[in-house]
């Protein structure tokens, strides 16, 4: 599946990836290919995404998320540094 970060001053991250785990705002939810549309709100916290090969991390201070067909596109407010 395809996951895109965005933030209002740049794009984070783009490319495929095999699992992205997020800080909902109700808990933690992970998302893997063929996840049934979703759109929620994330908190603060950290975003786990993998490829084939790694795993990286994210950090946001919150946004939104919205799945669609192996499209996972996250518009965060900004990340941490």
């Amino acid at each position: 599946m395809n996951l895109e970060i965005i933030t209002p001053e740049k794009k984070v991250f783009e490319g495929e990836v095999v699992s992205v785990t997020f800080p909902g705002s109700d808990g933690s939810f992970q998302i893997l290919d063929d996840h049934a549309p979703l759109i929620s709100a994330l908190k603060e916290g950290v975003i786990v995404y993998k490829d084939k090969k790694s795993e990286f991390e994210v950090e946001i201070t919150g946004g939104m998320v919205e799945v669609l067909n192996n499209m996972v596109v996250v518009l965060a407010e900004g990340t941490v540094a």
